[in-house]
């Protein structure tokens, strides 16, 4: 499906420039498929340059002329774009939403015909293609539909289907997390800042460890329990740290900020 058809990027600012680079690069689709759409003159004319992609800035036009439309606008304005582009949707489209907290219900009472919506939720690793993307089907979407959405997004990082009463909660832990997680790496850099590192040695040792140890839950599949324990050696130093963690609320705080994102993501959109 997606070596055949035209793309239509609605909205290609950071995350459509990092989607078109990323399926260009996995070969999952050639340049001359997609037709990018921004607000601004100026960012089209920078997508060009870097890219090789037709660009307009008519939605409209863009959606005509693809299979394939990928909305990657705010979610405040999701309805507004929607309905300037609905008389030019039909059943033979498919529509991936990368917009959160907006529900395939919501887009699919809007366009009001029976076109095949996937909602997905990438987050900003996604630019490095490190990404964590989960998608979910609409009423009409089959799973040829998925399959394409998943080769889309897996070009960027990974990709995962699941149902989409779950992604409000994806949301706060996958697409949110990353900025909970540079909070956490910035506070170790300052803590090897106080005990006499280089700021530029501190930052290196803190971001790799991070990666380091992410990359071990993935590919050993242990619980990060057991990945703890083996650090944690009898009355070494480690045990000490745990318990300064536990001390501060470490883990209840970083599961309560899941829960909180997860409550404010269920708000941001009706529908």
């Amino acid at each position: 499906m997606l070596a055949k058809t035209k793309i239509a990027v609605i909205g290609a600012g950071k995350l459509g420039e990092a989607l078109i680079a990323g399926m260009m690069d996995a070969r999952v689709a050639k340049k001359d498929q997609f037709i990018a759409t921004a607000a601004h003159r100026e960012r089209l004319d920078l997508l060009q340059k870097k890219l090789g992609v037709k660009t307009t800035l008519s939605n409209g036009e863009a959606v005509r002329k693809a299979g394939i439309v990928l909305l990657c606008v705010k979610p405040q304005t999701v309805e507004e774009v929607l309905r300037q582009v609905a008389d030019d949707m039909t059943p033979d489209h498919v529509l991936i939403s990368v917009a959160a907290s907006v529900s395939t219900r919501f887009i699919e009472n809007i366009l009001a015909k029976p076109i095949p919506v996937i909602r997905a939720m990438p987050n900003t690793p996604c630019l490095i293609k490190q990404g964590m993307t989960a998608v979910a089907p609409g009423t009409h979407a089959t799973d040829g539909h998925l399959q394409a959405a998943r080769r889309m997004f897996d070009a960027i990082g990974r990709c995962l289907v699941i149902d989409e009463k779950h992604m409000d909660a994806v949301t706060a832990l996958s697409a949110s997390g990353p900025a909970f997680v540079y909070t956490i790496i910035e506070s170790l850099i300052e803590g090897g800042v106080k005990v006499g590192l280089p700021r530029d040695v501190a930052t290196l040792m803190a971001a790799q460890m991070v990666h380091g140890s992410a990359n071990m839950v993935l590919q050993t599949g242990e619980h990060p329990a057991k990945l703890k324990d083996i650090v944690t050696t009898p009355a070494g130093c480690t045990v000490d740290g745990l318990l300064e963690l536990e001390e501060g609320g470490l883990r209840v705080t970083l599961i309560k900020a899941v829960d909180r994102a997860t409550r404010r993501a269920r708000e941001l959109v009706n529908g």
